[in-house]
């Protein structure tokens, strides 16, 4: 009974063992209608043949797939079936491939279809010369050109592949998007058939009828026209290129914006303004820009650059207006200025600067209430300039280094010539300082004056004659009897170490600290086809449909605030 027993254990043990090490069942392609048969040994060794009869063509099923053909080469022992003219595979409801050929292999449930294949799907249609179709892992591919057609776009490319569970084609190699509204060439880009969005993956243009995008990573939405880039972005829109590390743009709402080291160049105007973050609004002719914000404005290749905490350039082409508000700053070859507000107005060539203005040209220092710069509209060279109310004139005296040659009154006019302050005029309650030099250039005194005005002409940048009118009063100190107030007029300041002397010292020290932040998207991607999945079924949500429902009035009430921040929300769709 024991060995009986032991024996019994033993086989159930090889049996067993055996179970296990069992190749998995092949689950076969089944001949449905198999019509007209016969063999070719000496073409076709170990396969069976079929053709169509007059009613019916030859049929094949596999694991939720159907086949029909008008011949068919089946090798049962391989599990392969090579299907010939008007063939047509179909899997479920969804998915229907037509094509002149097709082999399959019912082991790895693979199909290569070729002659002028039609795949066919609710979203899309797709032509090509060659496909191949993965059961397994649902997908399918083409490498020798390919044509989606959808409800609204046509895509071609030279290499292709179908994701059928998300509803995406993958298209690299001369890859092109058309539409009646917008064309789209890249190198490498992702389509969603539901939603229609573009995720762009190389070098890829979009351009639309008022505007052209260029960009090696971004996202497009083909629907409503709006998109962003985050790497070699570039916008060419309304008279305007916008060049950026990370750009937005929406067609519908006439807006675009862009983050980090933007150009946004004025193709009109010849002007240019660069910032780390900008606002373009094309139903306003308006570009708004801040983080370190600079407009250049070029006059007979002399560039002006004007400078301030935030600046915005609105107006047609012809009437266009800057404004630079909070620590503006102004840079030209031969002069500079500082105040809290900027405004030039290139229909009247005038640039004012407003509360508290300082401007230096090369030695000369003026203040005053307010500054106004007049250019010549035809040389775009600066021809005159106004100091209005308390208008205060300085300069070093260039031979002793100690002392300052200074006028005030209420109102000065300037005269430029060749870009240099040539002629000044000083009207009412005029008061000079001045210091006098004989030929040998000996110090003979200080010359204190006052008259109702004053007019001085201007010699490698300092004083050089002066001429006093309506009852002129003065006297000269010789230097160490002047006053105890010393050589200096009532309110006199001197600004000389707040100067500016190059293009760079119109920003401040938090301009020069600026942080740029980080755009996010390139270097650690995220699952975009989870993305897509969550954004599509929030789309098809009913309560998203209802025109009165609160998810929707408060989606409305957060539009107008949404095109500042859509810029920051697309970084982070796509990574």
């Amino acid at each position: 009974m024991l060995k009986l027993n032991v024996v019994i254990g033993l086989l159930l043990f090889v049996f067993g063992v055996s179970a296990q090490v069992q190749p998995p069942e092949k689950k076969l392609i089944n001949i449905v209608h198999g019509a007209n048969f016969t063999k070719d040994e000496a073409n076709f060794p170990g396969a069976s043949i079929f053709s169509r009869d007059s009613e019916r063509q030859v049929e094949f099923e596999h694991q939720g797939a159907t086949l029909w053909c008008d011949v068919a080469v089946f090798y049962p022992q391989e599990n392969r079936l090579i299907a010939i003219d008007n063939v047509r595979m179909q899997q479920g409801d969804s998915i229907q491939m037509d094509s002149g050929k097709l082999e399959y292999f019912g082991d790895i449930k693979l199909a290569k279809a070729s002659k002028a294949v039609v795949l066919q799907s609710p979203d899309a249609t797709l032509t090509t010369d060659t496909l191949y179709f993965d059961r397994e892992k649902q997908e399918s591919y083409y490498k020798h050109f390919g044509t989606i057609v959808d409800t609204s776009n046509v895509s071609t490319s030279k290499i292709g592949t179908y994701y059928m569970t998300s509803k995406k084609y993958q298209l690299l190699d001369s890859v092109k998007i058309t539409n009646p509204d917008y064309k789209i060439v890249s190198d490498r880009l992702d389509y969603y058939t539901t939603s229609e969005n573009v995720y762009m993956y190389g070098p890829t243009t979009i351009t639309g009828e008022d505007y052209k995008m260029y960009c090696e990573r971004g996202f497009y939405d083909t629907k409503v026209e709006s998109g962003y880039g985050i790497k070699n972005t570039r916008i060419d829109y309304d008279n305007k290129i916008i060049v950026g590390d990370s750009l937005f743009f929406n067609k519908k709402n006439q807006f675009a914006s862009a983050t980090n080291n933007i150009v946004v160049t004025d193709t009109i105007n010849n002007g240019v303004v660069r910032a780390h973050y900008a606002e373009v609004y094309k139903a306003l002719d308006s570009v708004f820009a801040t983080k370190k914000a600079v407009a250049v404005n070029v006059m007979e290749k002399d560039s002006v650059y004007i400078h301030g905490d935030t600046l915005m350039i609105t107006g047609k082409p012809e009437n266009r207006v800057i404004r630079a508000f909070r620590a503006a700053r102004i840079f030209k070859t031969d002069l500079s200025g500082k105040c809290d507000s900027i405004h030039y107005e290139q229909k009247t060539g005038i640039t004012q600067l407003i509360t508290n203005p300082i401007v230096w040209n090369v030695d000369n220092q003026m203040t005053g209430d307010s500054i106004h710069l007049i250019s010549d509209l035809e040389t775009d060279k600066l021809d005159s300039l106004k100091v209005i109310d308390n208008a205060f004139i300085v300069s070093l005296d260039t031979i002793s280094k100690t002392g300052y040659n200074q006028a005030k009154g209420k109102n000065l006019f300037g005269k430029f010539i060749d870009n240099k302050l040539k002629i000044i005029d000083l009207v009412q309650n005029v008061e000079v300082i001045y210091y006098s030099y004989n030929d040998d250039q000996r110090l003979v005194g200080i010359d204190k004056s006052i008259c109702g005005k004053v007019n001085m002409i201007m010699e490698n940048n300092e004083m050089d004659i002066i001429t006093y009118y309506l009852n002129p009063a003065g006297v000269t100190y010789p230097e160490g009897e002047e006053p105890e107030k010393g050589a200096k007029l009532e309110g006199f300041v001197w600004y000389g170490d707040q100067r500016i002397y190059t293009k760079d010292d119109i920003f401040n020290e938090d301009d020069k600290n600026f942080v740029l932040p980080v755009i996010q998207g390139i270097s650690h991607p995220i699952d975009i086809d989870a993305e897509e999945m969550a954004r599509t079924k929030n789309e098809n949500d009913p309560v998203n449909k209802i025109p009165n429902s609160k998810a929707n009035r408060k989606k409305e009430t957060a539009q107008p605030t949404k095109q500042s921040s859509k810029n920051k929300a697309a970084q982070q769709e796509i990574k």
